[in-house]
């Protein structure tokens, strides 16, 4: 299975993924600054600003697509309880 390396930078670390995990499911057990509401996408507080490696990241499912537009995000904002870690890289803080 692909292993992936999530880095929180608002925390100062990094740690090793398999695939299809979602950033929420790391930021809850390490600690990060990622706050949550509904785990559902629909509620938007899960806002996270992606810093480098989107192209690791899952595409946006069309719910996350309205709540990111619904919420103002910048081009480079995900929401945490949706992506998954494909493999490589990535970089985020709390948006």
């Amino acid at each position: 299975m692909p292993v992936g390396k999530l880095t929180f930078e608002d925390v100062a670390m990094t740690v090793n993924v398999p695939e299809g995990t979602r950033i929420i499911e790391i930021s809850e057990k390490i600690g990060a600054g990622i706050t949550y509401g509904c785990r559902a996408g629909e509620c938007g507080t899960c806002l996270t600003h992606v810093v480098d490696g989107a192209e690791n990241l899952s595409d946006p499912s069309a719910l996350e697509l309205r709540v990111l537009k619904e919420n103002l995000a910048g081009r480079q904002d995900r929401l945490a309880c949706q992506c998954q870690i494909l493999g490589g890289a990535v970089t985020v803080r709390p948006g």
